[in-house]
């Protein structure tokens, strides 16, 4: 698949930006703004995390050791003793709560509200103006870590395996009893539920990726829209234009069925209007680094509205016309393969989606074949048509390495284009991890293709009789390729 998002829109910024927001045109978003949150972004990112996979003590100091203006508050502990913070900043009338990671592993909101953090505490940088509007016409509360025990095993649910997103009436969790604690004493006006979501979500039937999914919840089982949920559906309406302005396309919505465990869905039943943003997938982006940023971009904007009470000029009509999230994409998809099967000759699609498993402090990715036959509705982040090219079974290397470490990836390439999927090593470490295009094999002859369901695809693509492609844990290998390597990561 194409990079989808277009260069970043450089604009010059005409005078301060509040005056610049107010005197545009009502009925669409100032491009200048968008300019203005983009340069924000990059003067305010966070530095120190570039990697979606962090641990609670890698990050913590990022919360409890914030400059003079914020007042950071311990509110409880988790399952494990880990204490759950909330942030509070600014002295304005309308309040507004923002929370995340209350799942363990769905962090990228997490990094953009560090970002946000940093842009809050700038100084002499020309965005004052826009700070003491936030900060005088908002409160703003965060709850930057709701779930700090999954966070550090990097699993959906809390250390008492409960999903904390489906414990809001129950309240079995501690967490959940924190969360629950924090809104009934805040009373906010307006919720920001964050979240990630699977990458293989579209934005309706189409090829594109959601990279941001939204939601104004339901309250009650009709989906009916009062003040309340209608106020969330505007303010989704103003993120979404600025989406569009950055990542034409990017943005899906969620099905509204009322989860009445749900702790979005009970916030707008409890009059706070809420806000759900999932993220979603992009392409070249395995560590989420241009969601968060799509993350920072649209909050501040959000923010911005509120704190303005510009997100009332925005129709319902333009809500309900986001597309609805559909599951169509696969990592990659090699079209038309040949195929036979006691003297039945036939043609297939392969659909391969890459799976996460935790090994010894980092983690290692599987490629598994989803689907296989007719893919013609679903889309890969990678594709490759294989009309005309034939499968071909890999060989294993019998000459042995002494390990992991003496095979280069420039080795491991020459190994690939002579026909080798598999080499063996002398010494191997358990579960040793490494990034290189081929099967490593302490024992074993043969490595199976894995053209099936369920099976790990490993074979490699001739074109009269010679190689051009090798897919390799279900990585798409250029035989003809010489750039640099493309990340893999697996477990031996």
């Amino acid at each position: 698949m194409k990079r989808l998002i277009p260069s970043i829109f450089l604009a010059t910024v005409f005078g301060i930006f509040f005056i610049l927001v107010s005197c545009q045109p009502k009925s669409s978003t100032p491009v200048a703004e968008v300019a203005e949150l983009e340069k924000a972004y990059d003067l305010y990112k966070e530095q120190s995390i570039d990697h979606r996979r962090f641990k609670y003590n890698d990050v913590i100091h990022l919360v409890t050791k914030r400059k003079q203006g914020f007042l950071v508050e311990e509110i409880g502990r988790s399952v494990e003793g880990k204490s759950i913070y909330q942030m509070t900043l600014g002295q304005g009338p309308t309040k507004v709560l923002l929370w995340s990671q209350m799942h363990g592993n769905e962090s990228t909101a997490t990094m953009a509200l560090f970002d946000l953090f940093n842009f809050l505490e700038g100084e002499n940088d020309g965005f004052e103006p826009i700070r003491e509007k936030l900060l005088e016409r908002l409160t703003l509360r965060f709850i930057p870590m709701v779930n700090p025990d999954g966070m550090d095993q990097w699993i959906r649910r809390n250390s008492l395996d409960i999903d904390l997103n489906r414990d809001a009436i129950a309240l079995a969790s501690p967490e959940a009893v924190i969360l629950k604690n924090a809104r009934d004493f805040f009373s906010p006006d307006f919720g920001f539920n964050l979240h990630d979501q699977q990458i293989y979500y579209t934005a309706g039937e189409t090829s594109t990726p959601a990279t941001i999914s939204v939601l104004a919840p339901a309250y009650n089982y009709e989906t009916e829209v009062n003040d309340i949920r209608k106020r969330a559906m505007q303010v989704i309406v103003g993120m979404n234009k600025v989406i569009q302005q950055i990542a034409p396309g990017h943005v899906g919505k969620y099905d509204d069925a009322f989860e009445p465990r749900a702790f979005g869905d009970n916030f707008q039943k409890w009059g706070t209007s809420t806000i759900l943003i999932e993220s979603g997938g992009y392409p070249n982006d395995p560590e989420k680094q241009e969601i968060r940023r799509l993350n920072f971009i649209i909050m501040l904007h959000a923010l911005l509205e509120i704190a303005e009470v510009q997100y009332t000029q925005y129709s319902l009509d333009d809500y309900y016309s986001i597309p609805d999230n559909s599951i169509r994409l696969m990592d990659l998809v090699v079209r038309n393969i040949s195929q036979s099967k006691e003297q039945h000759a036939y043609e297939i699609d392969l659909g391969i989606r890459r799976r996460e498993s935790d090994a010894h402090g980092s983690f290692f990715v599987s490629g598994v074949v989803d689907d296989l036959g007719d893919l013609s509705i679903f889309y890969g982040f990678e594709e490759l048509d294989a009309k005309g090219l034939e499968v071909v079974e890999g060989k294993v290397y019998e000459t042995p390495f002494a390990n992991v470490r003496e095979i280069t990836w420039d080795k491991a390439m020459g190994l690939l284009r002579e026909g080798y999927l598999g080499a063996k090593v002398q010494e191997a470490v358990d579960r040793e991890l490494h990034s290189l295009p081929l099967i490593v094999l302490k024992n074993g002859n043969s490595i199976s293709m894995g053209i099936r369901t369920g099976g790990n695809p490993n074979f490699f693509l001739a074109q009269g009789g010679n190689l051009r492609y090798a897919i390799v844990n279900g990585y798409l290998i250029d035989l003809n390729d010489n750039s640099p390597q493309k990340l893999m990561q697996r477990v031996q």
